[in-house]
């Protein structure tokens, strides 16, 4: 009992520093990965709207690996998101004959009319991935990225494992690691370690992100509520 009871004091401690980093943040980093997957959470539409809620009024960006296509369904902006994995609802050629990239719905049987090869998903997954489909945001991503240099930076890992380190979770330690005004948060259930060199600005939640980010959001609630009050 009594280690339980410790852990959720620790917890309660990291979850209020949080909020006050993100409160003095002038730019809000966020990274989503696989405990983000649609097909994990029946309840991932809820989730989206309550980060949306917690990153409400601040200057954000997000980068996802997941290519659900889940997230632009929720209310946080489309055009601060970026998901260089691709979405799977987006078609293209499965023998890349050519860079068109169609909507949902657009090519109504799902076949190809240059070369008639079926369609596929427009993602990583594909026999030759065509990039050009987030390369746009990509790059609004990095402009945006260089105006977070010397500025209050909060940087949120969210469920993000090994599979893709190359996307969210190398860049974000590197982003860190130069940005002495940055501070991290790796929320992950089995996967949340951090290196020694951000150590001391970065924080290992052991936890699944989902609900961690939910919790948060309450715990946000209430402390608006005692300032109120107070």
């Amino acid at each position: 009992f009594q280690k339980k009871e410790m852990r959720e004091i620790l917890m309660d401690h990291m979850e209020r520093d949080m909020l006050d980093h993100l409160a003095s943040a002038q730019k809000v980093l966020v990274g989503i990965g696989g405990e983000w997957k649609k097909g994990k959470r029946p309840d991932i539409y809820r989730a989206y709207d309550i980060l949306g809620r917690l990153l409400k009024e601040k200057d954000y960006f997000i980068v996802t690996t997941n290519t659900d296509a889940a997230i632009y369904d929720s209310s946080l902006d489309g055009e601060r998101i970026v998901a260089p994995c691709g979405n799977e609802t987006w078609r293209q050629c499965s023998k890349a004959c050519t860079k068109d990239i169609w909507e949902p719905g657009e090519i109504p049987d799902d076949i190809c009319p240059h070369c008639k090869a079926p369609l596929t998903g427009n993602t990583r997954e594909a026999e030759t991935y065509i990039e050009e489909g987030y390369l746009p945001q990509w790059q609004k991503y990095t402009r945006w990225l260089t105006m977070t240099i010397n500025r209050e930076l909060l940087v949120l890992e969210l469920g993000e494992g090994f599979q893709t380190p190359t996307v969210i979770r190398w860049p974000f330690e590197k982003t860190v690691y130069f940005n002495r005004k940055a501070h991290m948060y790796r929320v992950h259930e089995s996967l949340s370690q951090v290196t020694q060199e951000i150590g001391e600005r970065a924080w290992a939640v052991a936890e699944n992100s989902v609900e961690w980010v939910g919790r948060t959001v309450h715990g946000k609630a209430r402390k608006a509520f005692t300032c109120v009050r107070s």
